[in-house]
């Protein structure tokens, strides 16, 4: 089997009706989809990502209405943060409901919800009469992809097609939420920085982001996004070599080969950092460099979700 890139929603439609598992884009970056209640087809994204079913999925619908039938409860905060941020880039942990396939879920009482705001995906999804559980479209551990020929780069063979949306608008996960006695929890910092949240809110929220060998929700295991190519942080004490490839911020440093280094944003746009920042760690882990070393980002906004994304990323480089 050859996978295909393809803008005909009607054929993915068709295809996730079928039981099969597709590459969707999302605004975040692209996903691998399966019909949320076939759980032979849900079972398949396991076992093409190389994904261990202790870590749960996330189910796509179009609007909250959609996902209501699947959720107990939606806290009142969770629905002010709702009416802000969506449909986009955030994810809600919430007490499920027995329609909720307990692979979904890792057998956890709570699944998480999204409402995607990427147009085709929202075409797509309202024209099924089912969720759609999507994690990254990638092998378990690796970049996500944000392209749809990185996906059928990484999964091709494995997948009958990839819905081309065109790259991805944020580049980096959803931010991930719940409720924890009366208020707002952050299990995944994403697309959506803390201070906008917290802005929302009138608090800042608490973030619950450690690692565990049984997560909660999507992307808290340790050691993940990372290229195969050995990342470290950059800094003043590091000198050009060759074999040796570098991801800066905005500029480079003098002394350092250009063929050899990735500029990420040339304003120092941090939201323009987080959108190109998967796309290059592919790109330049395919160059057969014997090391790759990025800045390390500052804490501040989407910085504290980039900062989050390369600790994981490095973690399993020390």
């Amino acid at each position: 089997m050859t996978t295909h890139l393809t803008r005909d929603i009607s054929k993915i439609a068709e295809a996730l009706r079928f039981g099969q598992t597709v590459g969707i884009p999302t605004e975040t970056v692209y996903g691998l989809a399966a019909n949320a209640l076939n759980e032979q087809a849900v079972a398949s994204i396991f076992s093409i990502k190389g994904r261990p079913t202790s870590n749960p999925l996330i189910l796509h619908f179009y609007n909250l209405e959609q996902a209501r039938p699947y959720m107990e409860e939606f806290q009142e905060e969770l629905y002010l943060l709702e009416q802000h941020f969506c449909p986009g880039p955030i994810t809600f942990l919430v007490a499920k409901t027995p329609r909720v396939p307990e692979i979904i879920t890792a057998g956890l009482p709570r699944v998480a919800v999204r409402f995607p705001s990427h147009p085709m995906l929202r075409t797509l999804l309202a024209e099924l009469d089912f969720p759609l559980a999507a994690p990254s479209a990638n092998k378990y551990g690796a970049v996500s992809p944000t392209q749809a020929l990185q996906v059928k780069e990484q999964l091709n063979g494995l997948i009958p097609f990839v819905l081309d949306g065109g790259p991805c608008s944020f580049g980096l996960e959803s931010t991930i939420v719940g409720v924890e006695g009366q208020k707002v929890v952050i299990y995944r910092l994403g697309s959506i920085p803390l201070d906008d949240i917290s802005v929302v809110l009138g608090y800042i929220p608490e973030i619950k982001n450690q690692t565990s060998a049984s997560p909660l929700a999507p992307g808290m295991v340790k050691f993940h996004y990372a290229p195969n190519t050995p990342l470290k942080y950059f800094d003043a004490s590091v000198r050009a070599k060759e074999g040796i490839g570098y991801l800066f911020y905005q500029n480079i440093p003098d002394g350092f080969p250009h063929l050899q280094c990735t500029v990420l944003s040339q304003g120092g746009d941090l939201r323009e950092v987080a959108r190109n920042l998967y796309r290059s760690l592919i790109e330049m882990d395919a160059k057969g460099f014997q090391q790759l070393y990025i800045e390390k980002p500052e804490p501040m906004g989407i910085g504290l979700t980039l900062l989050d994304r390369l600790n994981r990323a490095t973690a399993k480089f020390q």
